[in-house]
C-alpha cells in the first residue's frame, strides 16, 4: 500500500514537473474567430508539445483591455484600436489572422429564407421595424409567409468586435443609425435583448422564436441557424459565403498598421459586412521565451494555420496580405532584437 501511494506521488511529481517544463502564454479577446483559434493552438500544441496557449473568448473589449495592461501575452479583436487607444498601448502591433463574415440570423420555423436590405435592417434595430410582417419585409420577401408577430431584436451586452463591425456597416448605410446610436465596439441599443459573447446571442435567438439576431458566420453554421441574404453595396443581393468576404477586400487599401474596414465595400460578389481579425502584440516583446515562441507561433498561422480556415467558415487571408505581414513579422523585436528575419 506504502509502494503505491509511493508510485502515485512520484507519477503527479513527475506529471507537474512536465507541467511546469511547458511554456504557457496566455490571450483573451475576441469570440468572432474562437473556433479557428482554438483549433491552431491545439494544433500547434501537438507539433510543439512545450508551448501551450491558452485563451479565454471574452470579446474584443476585453482583450483590447488586457493587452493594454499586459495581463496577458497577447489580445484578440475584430476591432483596430483607436488612435484614443493606442496611446494607451503604446508599441501594439495589429496582426491579421484570418477574414469572417458577420450574418444576419432569425427564429421563425416558417421561414427558411429571407432578404433584406441594408435600409430595413437598419429600421429593425433602430426599433422602427417590430412586427415580421411589416410591409417593407413582405416588399423584399413576396413569396415569404412572415407572420404577424413582435420581432425581438438580440445584440451583444458586452465589448465586442462583431458589434462594432455590425455598427460599421450600419452607420454606412444609414444616416439615422450613424447620428444615433454609431460605431464601436458598444452603443446604445435603441431596441432588444442582450447576449454575451456570439455563444450569447446565437442563444437567444435559438431559444426566442421571433428572434433576430447578428453573429460570426461559424457560430450560425454550427447552430444550424438561417442567413439573411443582404443587398450589397452594388444592389446585387448576396448570401454569406467566403468567396463574397474575399471579395470585399479585394479592392481595399490595406495600410501599414493593418487598421482597415472592409463593410459595404463595392464589387457585385462582396458581401457587405466582411472584416479582419487581428491578434494584438506587442512590437517588441519583453520575455525572450515568450517572444521568440508567440512569434514562432503567428508565422505559422499566417501559413501552415490559413489552411483551416475555409473549413471553420473563415476565409484565408489574400496573398498579398500574408506577404505584408511576413515583413511585419520580421521587423518585430525580443528585447530589441530581431527574432524572426533570420530564421525566415
Amino acid at each position: 500500500m506504502k509502494k503505491t501511494i509511493l508510485a502515485i506521488g512520484a507519477a503527479f511529481a513527475l506529471s507537474g514537473a512536465a507541467f511546469a517544463d511547458k511554456l504557457l502564454i496566455n490571450g483573451a479577446g475576441a469570440t468572432f474567430p474562437f473556433p479557428i483559434y482554438s483549433k491552431w493552438f491545439s494544433a500547434y500544441n501537438k507539433l510543439h508539445p512545450d508551448v501551450q496557449i491558452n485563451y479565454q473568448s471574452i470579446g474584443s473589449g476585453g482583450g483590447i483591455k488586457q493587452v493594454t495592461e499586459k495581463t496577458v501575452d497577447f489580445g484578440a479583436s475584430d476591432a483596430p484600436l483607436t488612435d484614443e487607444q493606442l496611446q494607451k498601448a503604446q508599441g501594439i502591433q495589429h496582426v491579421p489572422t484570418v477574414m469572417g463574415a458577420v450574418v444576419i440570423v432569425w427564429n421563425l420555423p416558417e421561414v427558411k429564407e429571407l432578404r433584406l436590405a441594408p435600409e430595413t435592417l437598419a429600421a429593425i434595430y433602430l426599433g422602427k421595424i417590430t412586427k415580421w410582417n411589416d410591409p417593407a419585409m413582405q416588399k423584399e420577401n413576396p413569396g415569404a409567409k412572415l407572420p404577424d408577430m413582435a420581432i425581438t431584436v438580440a445584440h451583444r451586452s458586452d465589448g465586442s468586435g462583431t458589434t462594432n463591425i455590425f455598427t460599421d456597416y450600419l452607420a454606412k448605410v444609414s444616416p439615422e443609425w450613424k447620428a444615433g446610436p454609431g460605431k464601436g465596439t458598444s452603443v446604445n441599443w435603441p431596441a432588444g435583448l442582450g447576449g454575451k459573447g456570439n455563444e450569447g446571442v446565437t442563444g437567444v435567438v435559438k431559444q426566442t422564436e421571433g428572434a433576430i439576431g447578428y453573429v460570426e458566420l461559424a457560430y450560425a453554421n454550427q447552430n444550424k441557424l438561417p442567413t439573411a441574404e443582404l443587398r450589397n453595396h452594388d444592389g446585387q443581393w448576396v448570401k454569406p459565403t467566403l468567396e463574397g468576404v474575399s471579395a470585399a477586400a479585394a479592392k481595399a487599401t490595406i495600410p501599414d498598421d493593418y487598421r482597415v474596414s472592409i463593410t459595404d465595400q463595392p464589387g457585385k460578389d462582396a458581401y457587405p459586412i466582411a472584416a479582419f481579425t487581428y491578434l494584438l502584440v506587442y512590437r517588441d516583446q519583453q520575455n525572450a521565451q515568450k517572444g521568440d515562441a508567440l512569434l514562432e507561433f503567428l508565422w505559422w498561422a499566417e501559413h501552415e494555420g490559413q489552411k483551416d480556415a475555409a473549413a471553420l467558415d473563415y476565409a484565408p487571408l489574400p496573398k498579398a496580405v500574408v506577404q505584408k505581414v511576413e515583413q511585419t513579422l520580421k521587423g518585430m523585436t525580443v528585447n530589441g532584437k530581431p527574432i524572426l528575419a533570420s530564421s525566415h
